[in-house]
């Protein structure tokens, strides 16, 4: 499908949940070293795919990462290679920013082990990284929303993982620190991480190297988000109901009203 290096393999994913066919048949190839960015209409599966991947909801040795299932790696070193953040996710109020984020360093510590200073070296470059370094000493109860994400983004970070699975990494953020973001992310992969995120502005999406289409369950469409089948799948996706036009060197997607003929 790519020239690429695949990462992670799904071989025809179906995933079933409450005994509805949640996905069905997923075959993908996810390059390393790269942003993959997964988008689709509400329901349409993105954030259970995710979560499939990442091992928090079961497969049946469907998914191969560097071509092991997940019952092949031991769990500890699973958690040091793949990091995740969940979309919304929920914190204990009474924790400081900076143990919040050493908590993303728990599967390189022992058992009631005392944190490294490999530990604490990690945690102050993932908050230098998201911005976030002068938070560290608040409780997290006094933070905004978007200091609240970048601070999550931070405890992902922290881990050191070589793929990182983010579900809607960029909510709750203003323009600059989305900014900030997505120059985060594509430096990530620069430097070797692989990056796989749902998105659900299609503009952010496209700044992705690779994009992944899921409708109803289904996979329709994988490709890179330069190329004008990417884009001519984005809009059928979307039934029509948003463009793919060009501005100074990326993509953004604006919202279209198809006319109906009765209208003209």
């Amino acid at each position: 499908m790519m020239s690429l290096t695949p990462i992670i393999i799904t071989n025809q994913l179906t995933t079933v949940l409450a005994n509805v066919e949640v996905l069905q048949d997923i075959n993908l190839q996810i390059p390393q070293a790269c942003w993959t960015s997964v988008i689709g209409p509400n329901g349409a599966g993105k954030s259970t795919l995710l979560k499939v991947i990442a091992g928090l909801l079961p497969d049946h040795n469907q998914v191969l990462i560097y071509g092991q299932t997940k019952k092949e790696i031991k769990p500890q070193i699973r958690a040091r290679k793949i990091a995740w953040l969940g979309q919304n996710e929920t914190i204990s109020d009474d924790l400081l920013v900076y143990d919040l984020v050493m908590l993303g360093r728990l599967p390189h510590q022992a058992w009631m082990s005392n944190a490294s200073q490999a530990d604490h070296q990690a945690v102050q470059h993932a908050l230098a990284l998201t911005n976030t370094a002068e938070l560290g000493q608040r409780p997290v109860n006094e933070l905004s929303g978007g200091e609240c994400q970048r601070v999550l983004i931070a405890r992902a970070l922290a881990v050191e993982a070589e793929i990182l699975l983010l579900d809607e990494p960029l909510s709750n953020l203003d323009p600059p620190h989305q900014a900030d973001m997505i120059k985060l992310f594509r430096s990530l992969t620069a430097s070797g991480t692989t990056v796989i995120s749902v998105l659900h502005d299609i503009t952010f999406a496209l700044q992705a190297e690779q994009m992944i289409i899921i409708k109803n369950g289904t996979l329709m469409y994988q490709g890179a988000t330069n190329e004008v089948q990417t884009h001519s799948q984005i809009e059928a996706a979307f039934e029509q109901r948003i463009k793919i036009y060009p501005l100074e060197g990326a993509w953004v997607s604006l919202p279209h009203h198809p006319i109906h003929p009765l209208e003209k």
